[in-house]
């Protein structure tokens, strides 16, 4: 069976995004903030592929998105995604969290 590259990039760029509101936590950041994160892993992520992501996570009741009329959002992670970040509470399909080892 051939891999999905496009499902597998979509589903790892979740989990980066959930770790990095993780790590900005109590606040949370700006789409800009979680831009240049997933920059890092993926070069050419652009900002609609992470704010559809993040919405992705919002529409799952992860992340609490607050979009701005100037266009840019603020993402903050919710009870809820604190759960699954810090491995709480099961991961449903359609985010690449790794599998606990510890």
């Amino acid at each position: 069976m051939p891999v999905d590259h496009a499902r597998v990039r979509r589903e790892y760029l979740r989990w980066v995004l959930i770790l990095t509101l993780n790590n900005a936590r109590p606040l949370g950041c700006y789409d800009d903030t979680a831009l240049a994160t997933a920059q890092g892993v993926y070069p050419d992520a652009t900002r609609l592929e992470v704010q559809r992501e993040l919405d992705y996570l919002a529409e799952r009741a992860l992340v609490d998105l607050d979009k701005r009329p100037d266009g840019r959002w603020i993402a903050k992670l919710n009870r809820y995604g604190v759960d699954v970040a810090e491995y709480t509470v099961d991961c449903e399909p359609g985010i690449a969290r790794p599998e606990k080892y510890w």
